[in-house]
């Protein structure tokens, strides 16, 4: 027998509600990991920007998208859709949760933090690196590995939260 917090809600109404979840986590992820940033020592921080050459997985993958469309884009360009691929992959991924926690309860155990975790894992240790994003792990201080997973970890705790508060309310 399902349970009746599966049955009230729609797949269709769990992806919105997750996807507005996922936007809020995404902003406050972005806030959290910036500050984290911000506030390593500028030798972590310059071995980092060595490792990326200066640029953001998200760069990367613009530029990699234009290149395959055969756009040309500006430094300007590559930023805004770079930052437009970080913002749909972190709206998809809250979508994603939305619908998951309620069909597998485990998946929002702990208030979303393994979700975080795993997504971490996922896409900045394993798909980044196999996509040519990034260099490999090991190729980054241990700092920015754990910016990346305590800034997922907000992600998760933050897409749960308001999830939870969507809930009360709906």
């Amino acid at each position: 027998m399902q349970s009746n917090r599966y049955n009230k809600h729609s797949v269709a109404a769990d992806l919105v509600k997750g996807a507005l979840a996922g936007a809020a986590a995404t902003w406050v992820m972005g806030k959290t990991t910036t500050w984290m940033y911000e506030h390593e020592s500028r030798a972590v921080r310059k071995r980092e920007n060595a490792a990326r050459h200066g640029k953001s997985a998200y760069v990367v993958a613009a530029e990699k998208a234009a290149e395959v469309s055969g756009v040309e884009l500006s430094d300007d360009e590559k930023k805004k859709a770079g930052s437009a691929i970080h913002w749909a992959l972190g709206i998809a991924a809250g979508a994603a949760y939305g619908v998951a926690r309620r069909r597998f309860p485990s998946t929002a155990a702990l208030k979303g933090m393994p979700f975080g975790a795993g997504f971490f894992v996922a896409i900045d240790e394993v798909m980044n690196p196999v996509l040519g994003l990034t260099p490999g792990p090991t190729v980054f201080p241990w700092q920015t590995h754990a910016r990346g997973l305590g800034g997922h970890v907000v992600f998760g705790m933050v897409s749960e939260v308001v999830l939870e508060g969507m809930d009360r309310v709906a």
